[in-house]
């Protein structure tokens, strides 16, 4: 007899059949009630000791945490709080707990505790909730860009440029500590011959394949050396990043409201009983905060709201002017008032123009060149960039993106402003002088979309292990 998943059994129950289980104790009563779960569902299985042929050595092996395999029959529960039950046959202790040394014991831990037990707060039905969303977004994302025709491609993970310009980069070197401390170091002595480092994108590399393939993404692990410790910050973190030839920023923009919509849309079909979960969390979470600081909608309500309304797209200039003669700017509610053209917007300008004055998701373009990137194509009056934010309820910006300078003149001279060395993106720069085309792309932090999917505050509880500054513990 094979082993059948707990999800299964709920999404078709077949009363008084003979099936196996196997999962992990969540709870154990009287000495007769289990409570099972294996990972598949965020609800347990109620499993009931009931025939006294289970030998009473086994039974007082079994603590929360233990693992057990059981075999019994499905029948329909006369208790509250299921609707069937497993009567069991037989037990097999797979693994056994140390009941006074498990860590996660079923009462509420906070997150704080469970960070630092990373390899076993997946078996708590936050935990797993979050993962299994997590799980079922990248599948969605796939699919999403396969239906479009794109192509996957994997760009490198280590990288003698940087995308961003911004130096915030983890150095990859075999050099010893004493050829480190030296003045003028010597590279060519290094392990690739030159400076090296994690990526802190794959944009620059996928664009050169979108310039032959025409419409790829690449979705993959970067890196940042940023000493920041908010919640909204990890050091290694997963981007998606779609590059498409011939797109304009019209085009991009169009692909980026799809592209979300499609997702969202997507995990609210596949994943359900996790966001009705998280959902009821997060309400009863609200519930305890005074009304000012409470959020307008929960947490599915959120998702809807994205999926159901058009995204407004604005100019910077025109969002500036809004932001600026706000009554929330006027009456100092801000937390950084909004004063002179060019500043860089917060979340809090963000969200603003989402959740109170267009009551939309929004995408922001034609920001200030100053504030942008090198990559990005120079408008007409050479103040703006054909840049483009998506700004989402609840979090603020979820995608930057741009439309690219594929002008090599203009490109080479905001390489020069930023100080950036020419030679080392003299391929990039080769793009420009071989058949240069208009080309647009964008950037999804992934643990941020899901930080929104799923209500959760902290992006170290939205990835497997999180690694941050002083901390790559597991």
């Amino acid at each position: 007899m094979d082993l059948i998943k707990i999800k299964d059994i709920y999404s078709s129950p077949n009363y008084n059949s003979k099936i196996i289980v196997a999962g992990w104790v969540r709870a154990f009563r009287g000495n007769r009630f289990i409570e099972l779960n294996d990972g598949s569902t965020i609800q347990n299985i109620q499993c009931v000791i009931t025939d006294s042929n289970i030998d009473n050595k086994i039974i007082k092996k079994i603590n929360v945490g233990s693992s057990l395999k059981i075999q019994g029959t499905l029948i329909e529960s006369i208790g509250k709080g299921q609707s069937f039950e497993i009567e069991i046959i037989d037990i097999e202790i797979l693994g056994e707990s140390d009941p006074d040394k498990y860590p996660i014991q079923p009462k509420k831990h906070s997150f704080e505790f469970l960070r630092e037990q990373a390899h076993l707060r997946i078996r708590t039905s936050t935990f797993s909730a979050v993962m299994r969303i997590r799980s079922k977004l990248a599948f969605g994302v796939h699919q999403f860009f396969n239906e479009k025709g794109f192509n996957y491609v994997h760009t490198p993970i280590i990288t003698s440029s940087d995308a961003e310009g911004a130096g915030e980069m983890f150095q990859v070197t075999t050099l010893n500590n004493s050829q480190k401390e030296k003045k003028e170091v010597d590279y060519s002595e290094d392990f690739f011959g030159k400076k090296t480092s994690l990526t802190v994108s794959g944009q620059l590399e996928a664009e050169t394949y979108a310039l032959g393939l025409g419409d790829v993404y690449t979705f993959g692990p970067t890196f940042r050396a940023e000493n920041s410790n908010t919640s909204r910050h990890a050091s290694e973190f997963w981007m998606i990043e779609p590059e498409m030839a011939f797109y304009d920023l019209n085009d991009n923009m169009d692909l980026a409201e799809s592209f979300l919509k499609y997702v969202l849309k997507y995990i609210m079909n596949s994943c359900k009983e996790d966001l009705k979960f998280l959902d009821e969390r997060l309400t009863k979470e609200q519930s305890q905060k005074p009304k000012n600081e409470r959020d307008e909608l929960n947490l599915i309500e959120k998702i809807n709201f994205t999926i159901n309304n058009e995204f407004t797209r604005i100019s910077y200039s025109d969002a500036f002017e809004i932001l600026k003669n706000s009554n929330y700017n006027k009456k100092k509610k801000f937390n950084y008032l909004i004063s002179e053209w060019g500043c860089d917007f917060q979340s809090e300008h963000e969200r603003f123009l989402v959740e109170k004055h267009f009551k939309s998701p929004v995408i922001i373009y034609d920001y200030p060149s100053k504030i942008k990137a090198f990559y990005m194509r120079l408008n007409d009056d050479e103040k703006t960039v054909r840049a483009m934010d998506v700004l989402f309820p609840g979090i603020g910006e979820i995608i930057g993106g741009s439309q690219r300078e594929e002008r090599l003149d203009i490109l080479q001279k905001r390489i020069s402003e930023m100080g950036i060395d020419e030679n080392e993106l003299w391929w990039y720069l080769d793009l420009r002088k071989y058949g240069t085309v208009p080309h647009s792309g964008f950037g999804l932090g992934f643990e941020r979309l899901i930080m929104f999917c799923t209500g959760m505050q902290n992006i170290r509880d939205v990835i497997p292990y999180p690694r941050t500054p002083k901390n790559a513990s597991f």
